[in-house]
């Protein structure tokens, strides 16, 4: 594999530690409602995906949602990642190795502009995309379709762009665009249709950098 073109980095799970704070109000918020979920559960339902996605397929497994359910847990969660939202630990020495390398890189993320703002924003970070953030939301198409992907590509090649992905529809969608993909997978386990890491210390070697 040569030097990639363009690096293209989710943002939850991937830059910054945050499903678990999301998935586990998430999770509350559903057992609530009718569909009594535990964290591992929600986080294997719906990490990746859209909250609008997560409304009609928790209706579907027997929730009562209420019609502004998105909007309600979209304040919940983002309250309480203003409090605190760590980076994924090693993203900073990847995006330093990125820029010692001249490769551009960018955030493509189903999630919306503002959540970036706040969980990338109070890690330092949000600077260091200069305006290369591209959301799902306001593009109006969301992950496992490539939409995202190829216009977060500007122009790039997509036979050498690589998308960096922690989730299922992030990883389909990398391979619907015609990109490469690598899975961060801190906890192990088989990553069908990406090569797996489970250190962000390993993505320098692994893109050639």
């Amino acid at each position: 594999m040569q030097k990639p073109e363009l690096v293209i980095f989710d943002c939850d799970g991937v830059l910054v530690d945050s499903e678990v704070i999301g998935n586990t109000i998430m999770a509350k918020s559903l057992s609530a409602h009718g569909l009594v979920v535990s964290l591992e559960e929600c986080m294997a339902l719906f990490v990746g995906g859209t909250m609008a996605g997560v409304k009609v397929q928790a209706e579907g497994l027997g929730a009562t949602l209420p019609e502004d359910w998105v909007e309600q847990i979209y304040a919940e969660i983002y309250a309480e990642l203003r409090l605190n939202c760590p980076l994924i630990a090693g993203v900073t020495e990847v995006l330093d190795a990125l820029d010692a390398t001249g490769v551009p890189y960018c955030v493509a993320s189903n999630g919306r502009f503002e959540k970036m703002e706040i969980t990338l924003g109070q890690n330092g970070i949000l600077e260091r995309f200069g305006g290369r953030i591209y959301s799902a939301q306001a593009l109006g198409t969301a992950k496992p379709a490539p939409e995202l992907f190829w216009h977060a590509a500007q122009g790039a090649n997509h036979a050498h762009c690589v998308v960096i992905e922690d989730s299922l529809n992030g990883i389909r969608g990398a391979a619907a665009a015609g990109m490469r993909c690598f899975a961060y997978a801190p906890e192990g386990g088989e990553v069908e249709g990406a090569t797996r890491f489970t250190k962000m210390a390993q993505l320098p070697a692994l893109l050639h950098l």
